[in-house]
């Protein structure tokens, strides 16, 4: 714990921001550091709360929506950081994470609903106290490469370097194990790379880690499609064991009259664009698209949707509106969603911010479905057809009515499906005679992650859809030690 009464000395602050008119110029993250005095307050709310249900994992409890799922011990590096005690916070994070500045960043905070303090104040900015720690880890030298004393023989390959792949072979690399990770796109990071803008997560901090995962002896091999490049009986040769983390980016679509006109696409088309010309050539290839003086909508309400408006505000679109095909919360919590499930409450994100900044108001559209694409003679898309629904429960079925005299039409030049994924591309997956679920997702039970091929374990989105980066590493780590245990016979690791 932190210091006893800290929690009623203190209030919650969080990390200052560069002003949104003025983040948006570029493509830097955004966050200032705050002096450690400052955190060390900060550290000092963390209470003695005898059930930190915080740190208490999603699994014990048994909810997707409370705590942390890396189980990361946070009450202990609350106390650290309160203590000025830097260097062991660090190592206590380490233990549970392999990426806290991953987390750190994109990390929508489960932890932070579940804090008690959160009862009837607000929450210890658990967030950006594990972001603190790691990059001041990183600045005082105190993350170096850690390889392994000896090896044991065993091959393992990785297909995939998202976060569930990047932690699994970390820790079959520590356990001595020679770990190869196959990556399809050209860089290693997966979404991390391609999926979340810069202003987010740069990609010097993706690379910043797996330059050390290289020194401690792990192989990364990009521009690898294995099952094309690769075949799965290759794999079933040269390998002892595969762990798939190939993540979910299977789209979902919007299926709606005129989806076929130019100017739509998946958000991760136009994100994944984005970064890669932004990474190769600040820009100036052209490869990707643009949202330069075009009127931008953005049809889905998630963090990807979000992740579309800070990257068209900073093409300098011409307008911009997102649509949440559900009603806008309230800013207290609904009745069936008491402490300590993880808040569901009006916030604006970042994203939101910097585009009422611009506009003059926030650019979410609430409880609208989208009818109908309606486009010029060119075949390009030029508005967008909606109407008003109610959202209800039906025999347990979520139903949606329209309203009548709702309709309205909306100006568009390019229209962007932020509707989420549907789950694993099936390629790989049938070539490898990987059994799937009914959501097409790999069978693999939680826990012990082994599929229907005693010897290929699936970690992360694959396995249990579309998620996020911290129960991606948390799968990452599991799977590594149950495919540490298949090789050994048994495991040291957690």
């Amino acid at each position: 714990m932190g210091k006893p009464t800290g929690f009623l000395e203190y209030k919650r602050e969080a990390p200052s921001k560069l002003d949104p008119l003025e983040r948006v110029k570029n493509w830097q993250e955004f966050q200032i550091m705050m002096p450690e005095d400052k955190l060390q307050e900060q550290g000092a709310r963390c209470m003695d709360c005898a059930i930190p249900f915080c740190q208490a994992g999603t699994s014990m409890v048994g909810s997707d929506e409370i705590g942390c799922p890396v189980y990361n011990l946070i009450p202990e590096w609350n106390d650290l950081v309160y203590r000025g005690k830097w260097q062991e916070a660090l190592t206590r994070l380490h233990k549970t994470n392999n990426f806290p500045e991953f987390t750190g960043r994109v990390c929508p905070a489960p932890c932070e609903g579940s804090c008690t303090v959160a009862i009837n104040d607000d929450p210890v900015t658990i967030k950006s106290i594990e972001y603190h720690i790691v990059e001041k880890g990183f600045k005082e030298g105190w993350i170096t490469a850690e390889p392994p004393k000896t090896r044991t023989g065993k091959k393992v390959a990785v297909i995939g370097s998202g976060p569930a792949g990047l932690a699994a072979a970390q820790q079959l690399n520590r356990a001595g194990h020679t770990v190869t990770v196959f990556e399809k796109d050209d860089r290693i990071g997966g979404l991390l790379a391609y999926g979340i803008p810069e202003v987010k997560l740069e990609n010097e901090t993706i690379t910043r880690r797996t330059d050390i995962m290289e020194e401690e002896g792990i192989e990364f091999r990009t521009s690898v499609d294995v099952g094309k490049d690769i075949t799965s009986e290759q794999l079933d040769e040269e390998y002892d064991s595969v762990i798939l983390c190939t993540g979910a980016q299977k789209h979902r679509d919007v299926p709606a009259e005129g989806r076929g006109l130019k100017g739509i696409h998946y958000a991760m088309d136009f994100l994944r664009g984005n970064t890669k010309s932004l990474l190769d050539s600040n820009l100036a290839d052209g490869r990707y698209i643009s949202a330069k003086d075009k009127h931008v909508i953005v049809i889905g309400g998630g963090d990807t949707g979000v992740d579309c408006i800070t990257t068209s505000l900073r093409h300098n679109c011409a307008s911009l509106a997102q649509f949440d095909i559900n009603k806008e919360k309230d800013n207290d919590r609904p009745e069936d969603n008491p402490w300590p499930l993880y808040p569901l409450v009006y916030k604006q994100e970042d994203g939101h911010k910097e585009a009422a900044a611009l506009q003059g108001d926030d650019p979410r559209a609430y409880k609208v479905m989208t009818k109908k694409f309606v486009g010029n003679e060119k075949g390009q898309v030029k508005e967008i057809h909606t109407v008003e629904v109610e959202t209800v429960f039906e025999d347990g079925q979520k139903v949606r009515h329209e309203v009548p005299g709702t309709e309205r039409v909306w100006k568009a030049d390019l229209v962007l499906l932020a509707v989420g994924f549907t789950g694993p591309e099936q390629e790989l997956l049938e070539q490898m005679e990987i059994e799937r679920t009914e959501r097409s997702t790999v069978n693999a039970e939680y826990g012990s992650y082994v599929t229907n091929n005693e010897k290929v374990f699936a970690a992360g989105d694959n396995r249990r859809g579309q998620s996020l980066v911290v129960w991606a590493i948390h799968e990452g780590r599991e799977a590594a030690r149950e495919c540490d245990r298949f090789l050994m016979g048994t495991t040291n690791l957690q």
